[in-house]
C-alpha cells in the first residue's frame, strides 16, 4: 500500500502530463456560472499543482491531503514559486493534514474542489457519504463543490489495456492493474524505478500499490442530494457535455 512517502518526491514527474491547465479552466468555468469564490479548499491537494496556480489568481487556498510527504512537497513548491513571498506574507496559502472524511476548518469556505480523481481513493460507500456531508457542512450557503471520477468504464480500459511503462532518464514504472469486477474496484500495482543523484546512474527501485473504487453516476448524484446539496449537474471529459457511459472522466458540479 502506499503511504506517499517516496512516492510523493517523484510524483510531480510521474504527473507530468496530467491535464492540469485544464482542472483549472474547469473550475474557472464552472465559478463565472455559479458565483466566483473567495476562499476555496482543494481535498486531496498532493503536491499542491491546482492550489498553487489558484492561488497566483488569487483565490485565498487551503489545501488538504492525509499525506505528510505530500505537503512536504506542496510547501517546497509554494516557496519557490515566483508569487511564493506574496504567498507567506499574505498567507493566500494553507496546507492542512486532514482525512477529507473528517475535514474541517476554523470557518466555512466559498468551494470546495476534489481533482484528478480523488474521490476514486475513497473505497467504501459510506466514506463516500462521509464526505459529501462534510463538505456540505464545510461550505457557506451557496458555496460550490467541484470534483472529477473515473467513470466505471474507466477502470475497465485499464485493465485491458495494461501493462503501463515509462522509461525517463530520471524515473521509470511498470504498472500493472488487477480489477474485482463486483465491486468495481482495481488495484494499480507499480515498480518505480528513481535515479539517485550523485550516485554514478544508479537507480532505486520501490513499489506502490493504490486501490481506487468507480461507482455508479446516479448513486453519486443521489447520495449529493441527501448531503443536502442542489441543483447537482455532471459533465463528461472537462467538456461542458451531458455524461454517458463514453464518459472516462465524470464532473459533478454541486450547490449548497
Amino acid at each position: 500500500m502506499s503511504s506517499y512517502g517516496k512516492f510523493a518526491y517523484v510524483y510531480d514527474e510521474l504527473m507530468a502530463d496530467m491535464p492540469y491547465r485544464d482542472w483549472l479552466e474547469f473550475a474557472e468555468t464552472a465559478w463565472a456560472k455559479y458565483g466566483k469564490p473567495r476562499n476555496v479548499a482543494e481535498l486531496g491537494c498532493g503536491t499542491g499543482s491546482i492550489t498553487i496556480p489558484l492561488a497566483a489568481s488569487g483565490y485565498h487556498m487551503t489545501g488538504i491531503d492525509l499525506s505528510s510527504d505530500m505537503l512536504s512537497v506542496a510547501q517546497k513548491k509554494m516557496e519557490e514559486h515566483p508569487q511564493g513571498r506574496r504567498f507567506m506574507r499574505e498567507g493566500s496559502i494553507r496546507w492542512v493534514r486532514q482525512n477529507m472524511k473528517e475535514w474541517e476548518l476554523p470557518e466555512p469556505v466559498d468551494a470546495v474542489i476534489s481533482f484528478c480523481d480523488c474521490l476514486n481513493y475513497v473505497t467504501e460507500e459510506e466514506d463516500i457519504q462521509a464526505v459529501f456531508a462534510r463538505t456540505y457542512d464545510g461550505l457557506i450557503p451557496g458555496g460550490t463543490f467541484l470534483f472529477d471520477v473515473h467513470h466505471p468504464n474507466t477502470l475497465i480500459r485499464y485493465e485491458e489495456e495494461q501493462p503501463f511503462v515509462l522509461d525517463e532518464p530520471s524515473v521509470s514504472y511498470i504498472w500493472t492493474c488487477e480489477l474485482d469486477v463486483p465491486r468495481r474496484e482495481i488495484e494499480h500495482h507499480l515498480s518505480i524505478f528513481a535515479r539517485e543523484e550523485g550516485q554514478n546512474g544508479l537507480y532505486r527501485r520501490f513499489e506502490e500499490t493504490h486501490i481506487q473504487r468507480a461507482y455508479d453516476p446516479e448513486w453519486l448524484k443521489t447520495e449529493l442530494l441527501k448531503a443536502g446539496f442542489s441543483g447537482v449537474q455532471v459533465f463528461a471529459d472537462f467538456e461542458w457535455l451531458e455524461a454517458d457511459d463514453s464518459a472516462a472522466r465524470l464532473f459533478y458540479i454541486a450547490v449548497k
